[in-house]
């Protein structure tokens, strides 16, 4: 089968797009014939992390398609049906945190850039009839990482005050179509006009230049919660926007790992700050559900071919997109 490879050199440049053998399910495994994958920035790290003495690797961790062979005992998926890929491996049940254990597909294990992949049967999740298959395939992992971030950390509620800085990635248009759904008022922000535009259109109450004086540009107005996966650049300007008691959510780093904050300042606002990745299988229920009832659909920004991965890695790259990225798989 054709599948999308990194192997050798770090980067892009050890990417090829060639044949690999298909693999067959093992016991309790199903195999899907992928019809769409969706790109993330994790994709983009991994070109970094799969160390060139380690084996070719399939990248990718998003996918839909229909299963075309299930493994000895399973019992809860069947040939033909329709589904999502969950990617993430072990664990099954919301939690504090992952368990020990917990991996993505498209690292360490082969991904969703192929043909087909072969999942344990409890990964392989009905695909939401309302989504076409370029949609169903962008949603499961940044869908998961907001609604995770949103629902079971930032605890939403109707009628907060929510910023979303950085907004025009995947999960940062999944948080602003959950929050408006939540019933909160949403604020975002981003350097590019455009984006801030593509932001209002979607329901965003105000958009605001990431580069200009925030609290001056939100009148004053204080945050219940901010949803921070930008990290260095932004995060102090975050931190300045939360009201007494107010809580911070951060799942990213982009833009810097590191920062300095004033403890003095933050304890007494009383502030919430929790940390938050991806999430498990029952959220990703949860979440499906939550798009079901409120007909939500991911904002897809380009649908590319895998033979055009390199169009698709330099766009993610140089954060030209706005929603997900898809690659059409025939």
């Amino acid at each position: 089968m054709k599948a999308i490879i990194h192997e050798g050199t770090a980067g892009l440049q050890g990417v090829t797009y060639r044949d690999i053998g298909e693999a067959a399910p093992s016991a309790k495994e199903v195999r899907v014939k992928l019809k769409s994958a969706g790109l993330n920035h994790r994709d983009l790290f991994v070109l970094h992390r799969h160390k060139e003495n380690e084996p070719a690797l399939i990248i990718g961790s998003d996918g839909a398609g229909i299963v075309d062979a299930v493994g000895e005992g399973v019992t809860s998926v069947h040939v033909g049906d329709e589904v999502i890929v969950n990617p993430g491996l072990g664990w099954p049940n919301k939690s504090d945190a992952p368990p020990e254990g917990f991996e993505i597909v498209g690292l360490p294990f082969h991904g969703t850039f192929a043909e087909s992949i072969v999942i344990p049967e409890e990964n392989a999740v009905k695909k939401p009839s309302h989504l076409s298959w370029e949609e169903a395939g962008v949603l499961s992992l940044a869908a998961l990482t907001a609604y995770r971030a949103l629902f079971t950390r930032g605890n939403i509620q109707k009628g907060m005050n929510v910023l979303i800085p950085g907004i025009g990635s995947g999960v940062a248009t999944f948080l602003l179509q959950f929050a408006k759904a939540a019933g909160a008022t949403v604020y975002v922000t981003s350097r590019s006009e455009a984006k801030r535009q593509k932001a209002l259109e979607l329901g965003a109450d105000k958009a605001i230049d990431s580069e200009g004086d925030w609290s001056e540009a939100l009148g004053g107005q204080k945050m219940d919660l901010v949803i921070e996966s930008v990290g260095a650049a932004t995060f102090n300007k975050s931190l300045d926007q939360l009201k007494i008691g107010g809580t911070i959510v951060t799942f990213g780093a982009s833009a810097g790992d590191e920062v300095t904050i004033n403890l003095r300042t933050f304890f007494y606002g009383q502030f919430n700050m929790h940390g938050s990745t991806m999430g498990s299988g029952e959220e990703l229920r949860e979440m499906i559900q939550f798009i079901e009832k409120h007909n939500i659909k991911p904002v897809i920004d380009r649908v590319y071919p895998l033979d055009q991965f390199k169009e698709a890695f330099t766009r993610m790259d140089k954060a030209e997109q706005i929603g997900k990225i898809a690659f059409a798989i025939e």
